[in-house]
């Protein structure tokens, strides 16, 4: 078995338990301690699943996942010490792939992992930056800019300016981008797009030149003619 483990977990001894569990089954292990660090080695090490703990200090589980989901669709296996189904759900909505209760067996995370394994998916590296000639986007350091001049946004805001830019001219539906953005579309109003929307275009300074609106349809973003992309491998 050739594939690899990114273990994302702030206790060395849990990180060691897996790192000995799944090298004995095979696996390449990669760890990172913190959030942060564990978005550094996703990009660094693009690995085949990645076991991300919650209960992690400064940037926790739930923000890391919705940075890795900005990065990449690689399958996510949430280690979690709630069992609860909220947390559950709510893990499950947020874009991870599975979860598994601490204490677990190993037998049980193995057979997770290999579960995922199998799940087909498109190959796909994680994006690092996306440019045109008046966005840059930074994915990794969650970083935008427009005409030059950098932005703050919230992360929904973040993550529905991806959805727009990686779907140039492309016409988006308002359930797609609840779909893409807010990852239920039973979960909150269409109203929320527009809402949302219009946020966005008065923090990047757009008049709905760049992001249009096509009436009784939806949305679609529309870059300058010189388009231009990085990080894709």
């Amino acid at each position: 078995m050739n594939a690899s483990v990114l273990v994302i977990d702030d206790e060395a001894d849990v990180r060691s338990l897996l790192r000995e569990l799944l090298a004995d089954c095979g696996y390449r292990v990669h760890e990172a301690g913190d959030g942060a660090d564990g978005l550094r080695a996703l990009y660094a090490s693009r690995p085949d699943v990645v076991l991300l703990d919650l209960a992690m200090p400064q940037l926790d589980g739930w923000r890391t996942l919705e940075r890795i989901r900005e990065l990449s669709d690689v399958p996510v296996l949430i280690l979690t010490s709630r069992d609860g189904d909220l947390e559950k759900v709510r893990g499950l909505r947020g874009g991870a792939d599975d979860y598994v209760v601490k204490p677990f067996g190993g037998e049980e995370l193995l057979a997770r992992v290999e579960a995922l394994l199998r799940r087909p998916r498109a190959a796909a590296a994680p994006r690092e930056r996306y440019q045109d000639g008046w966005l840059a986007i930074d994915y990794l350091e969650h970083r935008v800019s427009a005409g030059g001049r950098e932005l703050a946004l919230t992360p929904l805001e973040f993550r529905l300016l991806c959805a727009f830019v990686e779907h140039p001219r492309q016409l988006l539906s308002r359930e797609q981008l609840l779909e893409r953005v807010w990852h239920d579309p039973r979960a909150v109003s269409r109203d929320q797009v527009r809402l949302y929307v219009g946020y966005l275009r008065r923090k990047v300074g757009d008049d709905g030149t760049r992001i249009q609106t096509v009436r009784g349809f939806g949305y679609r973003y529309v870059p300058p003619q010189s388009v231009g992309r990085a990080g894709r491998a």
